[in-house]
């Protein structure tokens, strides 16, 4: 039996254990935490460092909530409609020889306008006239007739047959004098209407024909010139359908509805009048109600055809609160302004809106009078940060 031969050399004493190799690292590690844990407690025992100096107030410019009447107003797009427009036509055929107006004069009712050539009608005036003296002499030598006859005929000295052919001729006579008499008053009354005159006040438009044209009566192509009566005028404008309940019941109750017509230019003064007349039929298509207003058109502001800004004030809201629209900002919980405080520092705060007018906003809640908001800075403004008001 062989034994196995045991060395009894010892190791070489440079040799060293796998497991003492992997202490090293997590030694370095352990010594790197403590150091960081160390410079952590340090800071905490030392405190924060300061951030900086403080931040400047924020500039703003501010308005106060004050309480005042507010209309409420609608507002549309309105068409100036003339209170009569009037094409005149002529009632005669014949050469116009003369023309008394210029285009854009205000002409009077009864003004001469036109003269068409009276002298063809001048001659059926008297030829008419002549044919009823005619027939006059005719009819009174009938008469004339009658009478002595009618005394022959009661002595029998002429027949009877001739008799009522004399009281026949007389009737007939008389029926041809009345008819000369409507063929002179239509022989007038035509050589009348070769003198236009203005059937209404008002402004002469654009004249349509030149003298020396040959005008036909009752032309269907066009007339000589329109006229427009411009006091009073009318503005057509349409509402939506929605406040036609309250319209309603303002005129039912005998109130007038104000409306303001707003020209075109800045700084022009509106003109003022009141409905005289609503649709009470709604258009289907766009939903609207035709409204019409009344102006007085003293000055001759509003023109037929013009376009202007219908502003119908349909309540007034009394000791309302009101701030200029600008301050009114939006979040995700709602409206809400910015107002300094007493300390002068902004704080966000919400508000119950109501109806806007011009450029202010009614608020139903939120704010008092007096209070100011901020109505130019607030893109800079946080919860809390100071504010410096400068002026307007």
């Amino acid at each position: 039996m062989t034994k196995t031969a045991r060395s009894d050399t010892p190791p070489a004493p440079h040799a060293v254990p796998r497991r003492s190799s992997r202490i090293f690292p997590r030694l370095g590690l352990v010594l790197l935490g403590a150091a960081g844990l160390a410079a952590w407690v340090a800071l905490r025992s030392e405190g924060t460092p300061p951030s900086g100096p403080p931040r400047p107030p924020v500039p703003v410019k501010t308005a106060l909530a004050e309480r005042r009447p507010v209309p409420i107003r609608l507002r549309a797009v309105g068409t100036v409609e003339a209170d009569a427009a009037v094409l005149v036509k002529a009632q005669v055929d014949g050469q116009l020889r003369r023309v008394h107006f210029r285009e854009g004069d205000q002409v009077a009712r009864g003004a001469l306008l036109f003269t068409i050539d009276p002298r063809p009608y001048e001659a059926a005036v008297r030829e008419a006239r002549a044919r009823l003296e005619r027939d006059e002499a005719l009819a009174e030598k009938a008469e004339r007739d009658i009478r002595r006859y009618a005394e022959l005929a009661a002595r029998n000295s002429v027949s009877a047959d001739r008799y009522e052919q004399l009281l026949a001729n007389a009737k007939a006579l008389r029926a041809t004098v009345e008819a000369d008499r409507a063929a002179l008053e239509r022989a007038l009354l035509q050589h009348e209407y070769c003198f236009i005159r203005s059937p209404l006040d008002g402004v002469a438009g654009r004249r349509l024909v030149d003298e020396g044209a040959q005008i036909k009566a009752n032309d269907d192509k066009g007339g000589l010139v329109e006229l427009y009566r411009v006091q009073p005028v009318f503005v057509r404008f349409a509402v939506p359908q929605r406040h036609l309940p309250e319209i309603a019941a303002r005129r039912a109750a005998g109130e007038a509805l104000a409306v303001e017509a707003v020209l075109p230019g800045a700084g022009a003064v509106p003109e003022t009048g009141k409905v005289e007349f609503f649709d009470p039929r709604v258009d289907a298509q766009t939903g609207t109600v035709l409204l019409k207003a009344r102006f007085e058109n003293r000055d001759r502001r509003l023109w037929p055809g013009q376009f202007v800004q219908a502003v119908l004030t349909l309540t007034t809201l009394p000791e309302a609160l009101v701030i200029p629209a600008v301050a009114l900002q939006s979040g995700q919980q709602g409206d809400f302004v910015y107002v300094v405080t007493p300390e002068a520092t902004a704080e966000p705060r919400p508000v119950e809106t109501g109806p806007t007018v011009d450029e202010t906003v009614v608020v139903r809640a939120g704010l008092a009078a007096g209070e100011a908001v901020v109505v130019e800075g607030q893109i800079r403004l946080t919860a809390g940060a100071r504010v410096q008001v400068v002026s307007p």
